[in-house]
């Protein structure tokens, strides 16, 4: 609770001199005491004169989350960590506000960013390892929404018998693999096609080393 003293006395300072920089404390006494409008308009008016003044922007995007308004409080942050990057304030607070549109990956992003500032913060340490769990499961259910590499090489090799042609136009090989060279024509239709065998492996060869140079890269669910 707000010593009511104190903003009493603020408020008669900001009367006496409206340019007085203690709007910022105002603004922030009013935020604590859980008057989030009169905190943003204490803010929008100092902000009028001391558009640079980055506390009195945090106080207001914080009192604006508070009032549900998301979009003007991520404008008054992102605005401060132009500025300063790392305001742990706003990068707090811009997580705060990716939670409550449930952009669980995004606003974990923001509070790891922000536990790297403030690392024996328990509330942080433990919406991180919150976030952590709930995000795990669903990827891995997208890794298994997709072909595993057991699963692509058999739809390859059931491939194998298409001259390597066919095979290529379904499945285009990367620039950067180089295409096997063909082997020359053999008078024999039935040598032709062992030829045109032999090349598709190799094709699924390179490609199955192109499709697991990609699934190594990718992320891993967190342990």
């Amino acid at each position: 609770m707000a010593d009511a003293p104190r903003l009493e006395d603020l408020r008669r300072r900001i009367q006496k001199d409206p340019a007085s920089i203690a709007f910022a404390q105002l603004a922030e006494e009013y935020r604590r005491a859980g008057q989030f409008e009169e905190s943003v308009e204490a803010c929008r008016a100092g902000l009028a004169i001391h558009p640079g003044y980055l506390s009195a922007r945090v106080t207001m995007g914080r009192a604006l989350i508070e009032l549900d308004r998301l979009d003007d409080a991520e404008q008054q942050l992102s605005q401060v960590l132009k500025s300063a990057p790392d305001n742990l304030a706003a990068i707090r607070g811009t997580a705060d506000i990716h939670h409550q549109r449930g952009n669980l990956a995004k606003a974990l992003e923001y509070y790891r960013s922000a536990l790297q500032l403030a690392k024996n913060d328990p509330d942080l340490q433990e919406t991180v390892a919150d976030l952590t769990k709930k995000i795990a499961p669903t990827r891995e259910a997208e890794m298994k929404d997709g072909l595993t590499l057991d699963d692509m090489h058999r739809e390859l090799t059931a491939r194998a018998a298409l001259p390597a042609q066919e095979i290529t136009r379904r499945h285009p090989v990367p620039q950067r693999i180089p295409t096997p060279v063909p082997a020359p024509v053999a008078p024999v239709a039935a040598a032709r096609n062992q030829t045109d065998r032999d090349r598709a492996l190799r094709t699924i060869a390179a490609l199955e080393q192109w499709l697991g140079a990609i699934h190594a890269a990718r992320p891993q669910p967190a342990a």
